[in-house]
């Protein structure tokens, strides 16, 4: 257990540390993708059947909260609007990972999700601090 936690945080390390270097945001949005399947393969402990099931479904999933994310920006919506929306396709595919998984299995991923998104925001307010306090002038 501790290795996995280690290795999910080395590999958050490395995802940032990209971010900062390379500054490509499609190449970010990717890493971050891949670590997120890793955090979620990993806290859902998914069996090879389960796994055969899931990512599909994940995949459909991941694509229209994606579209209503790129929709939100190009047309500006209310935010109100995108979660109400974000909650209907959760909703709506919360009957299709019960279906991959186990109920108690889909629920933890929904979850996951959660944690994950999270953790990120705090990585990066994190980082945000840090960058402000090497700016400032070092006084004696």
């Amino acid at each position: 257990m501790k290795k996995y936690l280690l290795l999910i945080i080395l590999s958050l390390g490395m995802v940032f540390n990209g971010w900062a270097q390379d500054g490509d945001q499609k190449d970010g949005a990717n890493k971050l993708e891949a670590l997120k399947i890793a955090y979620l393969t990993k806290r859902l402990d998914l069996s090879t059947e389960e796994a055969q099931r899931f990512w599909p479904v994940y995949n459909k999933y991941a694509e229209e909260i994606k579209r209503v994310r790129v929709e939100q920006k190009d047309k500006n919506l209310p935010e109100i609007e995108v979660e109400d929306r974000i909650l209907n396709i959760r909703k709506r595919y919360n009957g299709e990972f019960s279906k991959a998984l186990s109920p108690e299995k889909a629920n933890t991923f929904f979850r996951s999700e959660k944690e994950f998104g999270g953790f990120i925001q705090r990585e990066l307010q994190e980082r945000r601090l840090n960058r402000q306090l090497n700016k400032r002038p070092f006084r004696q």
